[in-house]
């Protein structure tokens, strides 16, 4: 039973948490679900990255996204046994995404909370910084040298009135994409708090 939570989890890695799907999978409640999944978050094998919630207008999610905050562990729990098998693999986007989210969150200075961003309209950003007395920074993830600036990033830098926002890319040079959205290498992320 705990291996397949653990597999299905993998499965769900980078994506909203359903307690109640995965329970009906198992066949397990939902609470015993939700219990397995604290203790993989107690034991620092799980993430999960709470919404943002602001007292806006628009609706915004309100389910957490769990990350496998190991990518060798998620990996192996899909099968994956070399890059060869990872970059043709759906989950590549969203394991460099994880990824990247625990490099950020390990140099993240005290006072600065990180969630995801979500409205029920669609309108996401992977990761927004949000410091106790600031601006929130939003952050997006792209598995793409070429990366795009998406909708969502443009919303949420207008509605959040946020003065700047990021695509971290696997790329080697940061590049100034609009006035307001920089795309910075992986090897850069402390210019994110700087």
């Amino acid at each position: 039973m705990l291996r397949r939570f653990w597999t299905m989890t993998a499965h769900h890695h980078g994506n909203l948490w359903n307690a109640s799907a995965i329970a009906n999978a198992l066949g397990v409640s939902s609470p015993a679900t939700s219990r397995y999944l604290d203790i993989l978050c107690d034991t620092f094998i799980v993430r999960q990255l709470a919404p943002f919630s602001a007292n806006l207008k628009k609706r915004l999610v309100k389910s957490a996204k769990i990350y496998i905050r190991d990518s060798g562990l998620l990996h192996a729990l899909l099968g994956i046994h070399n890059h060869e098998q990872l970059q043709g693999h759906p989950i590549v986007g969203a394991s460099w995404e994880g990824m990247v989210i625990e490099q950020i969150l390990a140099i993240l200075p005290n006072g600065i909370e990180p969630y995801f961003y979500r409205t029920s309209a669609g309108a996401e950003v992977d990761l927004l910084l949000v410091p106790k007395n600031g601006t929130p920074i939003p952050v997006e993830i792209k598995h793409s040298l070429s990366p795009k600036v998406s909708n969502g990033l443009r919303s949420v830098l207008d509605d959040l009135k946020c003065d700047r926002g990021f695509i971290v890319y696997p790329g080697n040079e940061p590049y100034q994409m609009t006035s307001r959205i920089t795309a910075l290498p992986v090897t850069m992320l402390k210019e994110l708090v700087s």
